[in-house]
């Protein structure tokens, strides 16, 4: 299990990515939360096997359909346990 803090910068906001999200980590099974960010990016926090994480950050470089991703920043963190994935309204 590893912890990815992930910030997707780009036209993500206002596209259902946070919806789209939680609907990818879910069939992931990856868990974590997702939640915009004031200067109009998308934060996630996500915890999965190698295997979930590789595709879940695989799926954060597109988004969804009228996303834009622009960049991607990602950094390793500490286990947190998530139980689900959640969406946070800020």
């Amino acid at each position: 299990m590893k912890h990815l803090n992930i910030t997707v910068f780009g036209k993500v906001q206002g596209v259902f990515f946070r919806a789209a999200t939680k609907a990818v980590a879910n069939q992931l099974q990856v868990t974590g939360f997702v939640k915009n960010l004031p200067d109009g990016s998308v934060y996630i926090e996500a915890e999965g096997d190698a295997f979930g994480l590789e595709n879940f950050l695989e799926w954060c470089h597109e988004g969804p359909e009228h996303a834009v991703v622009e960049k991607v920043e990602i950094n390793s963190g500490e286990l947190k346990n998530y139980n689900n994935f959640e969406i946070l309204k800020r």
